[in-house]
C-alpha cells in the first residue's frame, strides 16, 4: 500500500508542477482501466444494465447499417465520377457525331441551364441540324443560340425564336423565372458522398499534421489544424457552415421531425394542441406559455418560457402563421428573438377513428449545430424532449391521466377513449 500511496503522491506533485504530460505513457493504462470499469458498471448495473445493453446493441446495429449504406453510396458516387472523368478525357479523341435523339436531349438539358422558361421553346433535330422555335426573352436569345451551337454533335442551328423584351402577356413566358445556377460542388448546400469523403480525408490530414509535436508551437499550423477540423466537421455532418455555427442560418439550423398516432378524434386532438397555454400541462420543458392578442391579420401572439442549459430558462415571442381547423397549425418566432424557431403540425384522421399528427420543427440554437450537440450531452436534446413530450400527450389524451413530470400539472378529468392504443412515436432528426 505504501508503494501505491507514494505513486499517487508523485502524480499529485506532477499535476501541481505541470509535469503531468511527461507521465503520459504511465497514465494511459490507468485511464483506460478506469474507463473500462466505468463502462462495466454502467452496462452491468443490476437494475438497469439489461435495458442499457439492449439500447447499446440497437445503436450498434443502426450504426452498422448506416455505415454500410454510406459506404455503398460513396462507392457508387466515386465510380460515377471516375466514369465521367474518363469520358471527359476521351472526348477530344472520339468522333462528335451522335444520333438525333441524343442531340435533342443534350440541347434540352442546355435549355434548362440557360433560359428562364425552357418549356416554351421547341427543339427539332434533323441529321445534326437543330431548329429552335418559340418565345424567349430578348436578353437570353443570343446567348442561348451560341450555347446550343457548341453542343457536341450539333452541325447547325436554325434560329426561329420569337424575341420579347418582357414576359408581358406571352403565355409561354408566364410564371416565376428560374435559371438554375451552375455551382461548384463545394459551393452547394449538400455535398455528394465522394466530395464529403475527399474533403473529410483532407481535413483529417490537416488536423493530424497540425497535432504533431514539432508543429504544435506554430501559429500557422494551429490555423491549419482549425481549418482542417472545420472541413472534417462539414464533411461529416453535411451541414453548411452557417448552420454549424448558427450564424446566418435563420430558423433552420436544426430540423426535428416526429410522428405519433393518438386514439382520439381529430377535433379533440386539434383543440388540445391549439390551446397554447395548456402545453406546459403535458410538456416537461415548457414552463409557461402566455397567449397575447391577435394582430390585424389574424396571427396569434404567444410568449414562451422554456428550460435551457444549467437550469436557466430561455424565452421568446412567437406568432401563428397558419391555422386550418383540424388540419394544420404553423408558427414562427418574431424577428429578433434569442432563439430562432419555426414549426408546423399536421393532423391526419385515420379510418380507425384515430388521429396521426406529424410535427416538423426547426430552430437555431446558440452555436448552431454545435450548440445542439452540446445540449445533447447534457440531455437537453430537443429531439429527445419532443419524443418524450409526444408520448405524454398521447397518454394524457387517451387515458385522461395527466403526466406527473409535466412542467405544470393539471387534472384533465377522467374522460377515457375506448379502442386499441396505437403504436408509440416514430421519430427522426435532420442537421
Amino acid at each position: 500500500m505504501a508503494g501505491i500511496s507514494d505513486r499517487s503522491d508523485d502524480w499529485i506533485d506532477d499535476v501541481r508542477s505541470g509535469r503531468i504530460a511527461e507521465r503520459g505513457p504511465e497514465l494511459l493504462p490507468v485511464l483506460l482501466a478506469a474507463g473500462v470499469g466505468a463502462a462495466a458498471m454502467y452496462l452491468f448495473d443490476p437494475a438497469r444494465g439489461r435495458r442499457r445493453r439492449r439500447i447499446l446493441a440497437d445503436k450498434v446495429r443502426h450504426a452498422a447499417h448506416v455505415a454500410a449504406d454510406t459506404a455503398a453510396t460513396t462507392s457508387r458516387d466515386l465510380a460515377n465520377h471516375a466514369r465521367g472523368l474518363a469520358a471527359a478525357t476521351q472526348r477530344p479523341f472520339t468522333p462528335a457525331e451522335a444520333d438525333d435523339a441524343v442531340i435533342h436531349d443534350r440541347v434540352r438539358a442546355e435549355l434548362g441551364r440557360r433560359v428562364s422558361h425552357p418549356g416554351a421553346i421547341e427543339v427539332a433535330v434533323d441529321q445534326g441540324r437543330v431548329a429552335l422555335n418559340g418565345p424567349v426573352l430578348t436578353d437570353e436569345a443570343d446567348a442561348l443560340v451560341a450555347c446550343v451551337s457548341k453542343v457536341r454533335g450539333v452541325l447547325d442551328v436554325a434560329d426561329n425564336l420569337v424575341r420579347h423584351d418582357s414576359a408581358g402577356s406571352v403565355p409561354g413566358l408566364q410564371g416565376t423565372p428560374r435559371v438554375p445556377a451552375r455551382r461548384f460542388e463545394l459551393q452547394q448546400e449538400n455535398w455528394a458522398p465522394a466530395a464529403r469523403l475527399l474533403v473529410g480525408l483532407a481535413g483529417g490530414y490537416m488536423v493530424a499534421r497540425a497535432s504533431r509535436p514539432q508543429h504544435r508551437e506554430s501559429v500557422l499550423n494551429a490555423a491549419i489544424g482549425l481549418a482542417g477540423a472545420g472541413l472534417l466537421t462539414r464533411a461529416t455532418t453535411n451541414l453548411p457552415f452557417d448552420r454549424l455555427v448558427g450564424i446566418g442560418a435563420g430558423r433552420r439550423a436544426i430540423t426535428l421531425q416526429d410522428s405519433i398516432n393518438i386514439a382520439a378524434p381529430v377535433d379533440e386532438v386539434f383543440a388540445r394542441l391549439v390551446a397554447w397555454d395548456q402545453w406546459p400541462q403535458w410538456m416537461s420543458h415548457v414552463r409557461d406559455v402566455r397567449v397575447g392578442a391577435r394582430s390585424p391579420d389574424g396571427a396569434q401572439h404567444t410568449h414562451w418560457v422554456v428550460d435551457g442549459l444549467a437550469g436557466r430558462s430561455v424565452s421568446w415571442d412567437a406568432i401563428t402563421t397558419r391555422l386550418i381547423p383540424n388540419e394544420l397549425i404553423a408558427w414562427k418566432t418574431v424577428d429578433g428573438s434569442a432563439i430562432q424557431h419555426a414549426g408546423k403540425i399536421r393532423f391526419i384522421p385515420t379510418d380507425q377513428g384515430t388521429t396521426r399528427i406529424d410535427i416538423q420543427m426547426s430552430y437555431n440554437p446558440v452555436l448552431g449545430a454545435a450548440g445542439h450537440a452540446i445540449a445533447s450531452l447534457f440531455r437537453r436534446d430537443p429531439q429527445r424532449q419532443l419524443n418524450d413530450d409526444l408520448v405524454r400527450l398521447k397518454t394524457t389524451i387517451e387515458t385522461g391521466v395527466p403526466p406527473r413530470d409535466a412542467a405544470r400539472g393539471v387534472d384533465y378529468g377522467t374522460a377515457n377513449h375506448d379502442g386499441a392504443h396505437s403504436s408509440g412515436a416514430e421519430s427522426r432528426a435532420t442537421p
